[in-house]
């Protein structure tokens, strides 16, 4: 129909057609809102943090060094400053020797350091330790001394095992018949022209294996500065790292380092009198990672370096990173 002013007029719209009309209206309101919420609740929820155990031996001379407290709570609360990492910090003196079942199952990266009393570090404790690196759950980054701590030694071992097994004929493997010396090698520094360790010997029908001594012929407590050259700047570990720079006081450990050749050297420290060191090495145990760095000693500032200090947010953010894509 044609009104009086010329216009059409097509009449009421059917009250069924209006319902239509306005249900279709609200879906799609309903649509938008939901992604806007989906959208806020994305920006919003932060991943879970990347739960850090820092262990420390607590000796009472690291207060020299770090303000009159503890080399261990110094890194703790230098991480636990960062975003994205949840930090605890325990010792040899903390209930359970802070390496309880209900602290282990709550723990992506453990950082270590000891040195005066490893053989106090209860072997139940360190084989729970040594079991959640292996299944791939747990990270183990070893500080310094920690290369006697029995975490490191155990986990050395078990690489060690894995490296020889590898090394024989795939047909020999499943009937190889094994025997392992020096299982307890801490207090101990390799005589000069004794055979390097790991290495492994047939006597007769049996394999034997010598586990690694986890030490270095040579070390030298005198504050000499190092030179740190990174050997693998594409790697996680050496994010945001120059490609040298100096620790002006630290202890020297000279190689070799008796332990299985590492998947990785990320690091190398040298010292002006000609020794250098494998500082930044990583390795593969079962199916967890275990990062080695040198630099060190209780009596040198060496973990309120800048550089340093990112060596271990990079290890504790690459393992968590890894242990969350398993």
């Amino acid at each position: 129909m044609v009104s009086a002013a010329g216009r059409r007029s097509f009449g009421p719209i059917p009250l069924a057609l209006r319902r239509g009309f306005a249900l279709e209206a609200g879906m799609r309101s309903l649509v938008y809102l939901l992604g806007l919420l989906a959208g806020l609740v994305g920006l919003s929820a932060d991943p879970a943090p990347i739960r850090v155990l820092v262990w420390d031996e607590r000796q009472p001379e690291q207060k020299k060094a770090y303000d009159g407290g503890f080399l261990g709570d110094a890194i703790a609360k230098h991480l636990a400053s960062l975003p994205g990492l949840a930090v605890k910090s325990v010792s040899l003196n903390s209930p359970e020797q802070g390496l309880g079942e209900a602290t282990l199952a709550e723990t992506d990266v453990v950082i270590f350091w000891c040195h005066q009393r490893p053989l106090e570090q209860d072997d139940v404790r360190t084989e729970d330790l040594v079991r959640r690196v292996l299944s791939g759950k747990t990270g183990f980054v070893a500080l310094h001394s920690a290369h006697w701590a029995k975490p490191f030694v155990r986990l050395m071992q078990e690489r060690a095992k894995a490296d020889a097994v590898a090394a024989l004929p795939e047909a020999e493997r499943a009937i190889a018949q094994w025997e392992y010396a020096n299982e307890k090698p801490y207090r101990i520094i390799p005589k000069k022209g004794a055979a390097a360790t790991p290495n492994v010997q047939k006597v007769g029908a049996v394999w034997r294996l010598t586990l690694p001594q986890c030490v270095f012929p040579v070390y030298r407590a005198d504050g000499a500065p190092s030179h740190v050259t990174t050997l693998r700047p594409t790697h996680p570990l050496a994010a945001g790292l120059p490609s040298k720079w100096d620790i002006p006081q630290t202890e020297m450990y000279g190689e070799p380092f008796w332990v299985p050749v590492p998947d990785s050297v990320i690091f190398e420290e040298k010292w002006d009198k000609g020794e250098h060191f494998r500082s930044g090495s990583l390795w593969r145990v079962g199916s967890g990672d275990v990062f080695y760095f040198r630099p060190g000693h209780e009596t040198y500032p060496v973990f309120k370096q800048a550089e340093n200090l990112r060596v271990l947010e990079n290890a504790v953010r690459w393992m968590g990173a890894e242990i969350r894509r398993r």
